[in-house]
């Protein structure tokens, strides 16, 4: 039986109900975001340190993130042609409601924000859709709660973010360690039914995120009232992607056994790629020499190595001397793919599922 999936985001329609997750840094700029836009999904720009590759970032990082992230979201629309548009922003990120303020102007139609409680966003918004990352339910009933009481506000849009994800995560280091122990499938109920609890004439859409590579991945929780899925590493691996080729080689190469936890400077762990980088930062820190602006809360003096000086290498292709973010399913791609196939195939596996 073919059923209509298409996602409602306020007044935004999504045919295909998959948003791409917000990469950082330099993983999912104008290039993704708008090819998936272009193709019926949510595309996302990130935007922590976006402007990286400018010739002015070494000399004034925030401002020339600021003016790149305006240009990478118009050339964003440009190329979805119509679709819709969102920039992930980190909480944690140095002049957070710059950022926001930023993307608002710039056009983008949502904010995502997670790595902190954005119980600011609505303020600085405006007629951007809103949606805070959770992955538990006391983090989100803290959020929703704020939004309601100071600014009658209900979320346009909840992602939930398992412990498949990549990049920092919202669990603890020993609750990576078994997974299956933390029977997450019921705390993603918990947190859709609370969402529904809160609902008055708007239905409020809630896409679930984490280790979800394909269709019948997402099956599972489309069946718990999810209306939609976040995928990002399945995204890294297409000619589309903005990472260096190199970078997308190293995904395809992976062994499941090379995907490890990991401790990073923001003080979350996080999912990598094993590489002599991991190794190396694991037997001595690595003085910074220099601030890049990236995060609110950083005393580069304590650090075991800067985060945004790992990410950048990667981005640019020094895959053995940079950090490698990795959703838990990075070893299943196989070879580089188009957009449009992708977004072919979700389409197809999550609108033939049978009742």
């Amino acid at each position: 039986m073919k059923e209509n999936r298409t996602l409602f985001i306020g007044n935004l329609a999504v045919r295909i109900p998959v948003i791409q997750g917000g990469m950082g840094v330099g993983i999912s700029l104008s290039a993704l975001a708008g090819s998936v836009a272009q193709c019926g999904g949510v595309g996302i720009l990130s935007a922590a340190q976006i402007g990286f590759r400018d010739p002015g970032w070494e000399r004034d990082p925030v401002e020339t993130n600021l003016r790149v992230l305006r240009e990478e979201i118009g050339k964003a629309k440009d190329i979805a042609e119509g679709g819709v548009i969102g920039v992930n922003i980190m909480v944690a990120t140095r002049f957070y409601e710059r950022y926001v303020r930023a993307a608002v102007e710039a056009g983008a139609d949502l904010i995502i924000s997670g790595a902190g409680l954005p119980v600011e966003l609505p303020a600085l918004a405006g007629s951007a859709k809103i949606a805070p990352i959770v992955s538990t339910l006391k983090s989100f009933q803290v959020i929703s709660g704020y939004w309601k009481k100071k600014y009658n506000r209900n979320p346009d849009l909840v992602v939930i973010e398992g412990p498949l994800a990549g990049g920092h995560l919202g669990f603890k280091k020993e609750e990576l360690t078994d997974i299956e122990a933390l029977c997450y499938e019921k705390e993603v109920e918990r947190i859709i039914g609370c969402v529904r609890e809160m609902e008055t004439d708007t239905h409020i859409p809630v896409a679930v995120a984490g280790g979800i590579y394909s269709g019948a991945d997402a099956l599972p929780y489309f069946a718990l009232g999810a209306d939609a899925v976040q995928v990002a590493t399945r995204f890294v691996t297409t000619y589309e992607c903005d990472a260096d080729v190199r970078y997308k080689e190293s995904y395809i190469r992976a062994k499941k056994e090379d995907i490890e936890i990991v401790e990073s400077p923001v003080g979350m762990p996080g999912r990598a790629i094993h590489n002599s980088f991991l190794d190396e930062v694991r037997e001595r820190r690595l003085p910074v020499e220099k601030c890049h602006q990236c995060l609110a809360k950083c005393n580069r003096q304590e650090i075991p190595y800067c985060i945004t000086d790992a990410l950048v290498q990667a981005a640019r292709g020094n895959t053995q001397k940079g950090l490698l973010f990795c959703g838990a399913n990075a070893y299943r791609a196989q070879k580089l793919e188009h957009v449009s196939d992708i977004m072919k195939e979700f389409e197809e596996e999550l609108s033939c599922r049978q009742e």
